[in-house]
């Protein structure tokens, strides 16, 4: 791709979007972001939710996007598909394997369209696994691929992490894939089929981790753990894995004695004695706001962290001044790309679409269908 000045570095390329939830949207914004013309395809029949929640949700994930209607149970609907497929360089999609297969828009029948064509398919089980019919969201990953048990607490009942994690790693996993993909066909000319299986994505980032939870707990540091601190539900973050780092902490607590004791000099006596080291920097921590646990540590070297809820991360300083959110017109605060450019920055001109926002522009302007067409077509209930 050849990228001319001031033009996004995916300024040329278009993909058909047949994402829903959060692991495909997240693939295709992580590209629109950086210029790629996505057009997202809805059902005609859909209605903008009246629920605040479900409108951030939708909002946060399929930004920078183009929408269209298309009423995939018609014939007619089936075959614009096609024709859209034949102007684009990619279509994504994140149903069980069934449904594409079922339009007649599977791989084999996409390449008629257009041989070079790149699709990406996104399910729980991959397209080519004897359990491909599955379905599910990233709490389903979590728990087939062994997370929600590692990242629990020793002998208590598995609990997991609190947000869709494997639907994040899948969503980056395929857009790098495309990338990858519409790389190889400007050396070769020649498309490709990528079916990602979340779980697999999931097992692969797995893969040499503990057998056993360990909670909050490590196996080459001590102290790492949270800690109570002054004020209702505070806590701490601290972590320390260097000798130099455990000369830090015992410097911002003031040398206490208990910390000069010998069965606490090395790492490996710290973690034999967890416990009352624990009990002992939760004296500590206790007695100080989370706040000023945090500054104090930092200072000197030790890695510490607030627990923080929603709102707190949303004013947190880090964030704001490494520029992890933007201010958008529909939502007042939301995550911008993770991927940082040196020559060409993220851009979020347009707010996340309304069905069938783009149906002028799509059917009428890249595929020259005639505005009587187009009013027929929404007529027959077709867009």
């Amino acid at each position: 791709m050849v990228k001319e000045p001031n033009q996004p570095i995916l300024h040329d390329v278009r993909i058909l979007d047949f994402t829903w939830a959060l692991a495909g949207p997240y693939a295709t914004r992580l590209l629109a972001d950086f210029g790629a013309e996505v057009i997202k395809v809805q059902s005609p029949l859909m209605e903008n939710p009246d629920d605040s929640l479900m409108q951030g949700y939708y909002n946060t994930w399929n930004r920078s996007k183009l929408a269209i209607t298309l009423n995939m149970n018609k014939p007619e609907g089936v075959a614009l598909a096609k024709r859209l497929a034949g102007i684009c360089d990619a279509v994504v999609e994140n149903f069980t394997p069934r449904v594409m297969a079922n339009w007649g828009l599977d791989y084999e029948n996409l390449k008629k369209v257009k041989p070079d064509i790149i699709m990406v398919s996104m399910s729980v089980m991959g397209g080519k696994s004897p359990l491909s019919y599955y379905s599910g969201y990233g709490p389903t990953v979590h728990a087939l691929s062994g997370m929600v048990r590692l990242t629990s607490f020793p002998g208590r009942p598995p609990i997991g992490p609190g947000f869709s994690y494997a639907d994040h790693v899948a969503g980056l996993y395929a857009s790098i894939a495309l990338l990858g993909a519409l790389e190889e066909r400007r050396k070769t000319g020649k498309g490709r089929h990528v079916d990602i299986s979340e779980l697999d994505v999931m097992a692969g980032l797995l893969e040499g981790a503990a057998q056993e939870p360990v909670g909050n707990d490590s196996l080459i540091a001590a102290p790492h753990n949270v800690y109570r601190c002054k004020g209702k539900n505070r806590w701490c973050a601290i972590a320390v894995f260097t000798e130099e780092e455990w000369r830090g902490l015992k410097q911002a607590l003031g040398n206490p004695s208990w910390a000069e004791d010998g069965k606490f000099a090395t790492v490996s006596g710290r973690r034999k004695n967890k416990k009352e080291l624990d009990r002992l920097l939760s004296g500590w921590t206790q007695k100080h706001t989370a706040e000023a646990v945090m500054s104090l540590l930092q200072k000197n070297g030790v890695a510490a962290g607030i627990v923080q809820d929603a709102s707190e991360l949303a004013k947190d300083p880090q964030l704001r001044v490494r520029g992890f959110f933007i201010e958008d017109a529909r939502t007042p605060l939301i995550d911008a790309s993770p991927i940082r450019m040196s020559v060409s920055a993220a851009e979020y001109g347009l707010s996340a679409p309304e069905p069938g926002r783009d149906n002028d522009y799509v059917y009428g302007e890249l595929l020259g269908i005639s505005r009587r067409d187009i009013a027929e077509l929404k007529k027959q209930g077709v867009i």
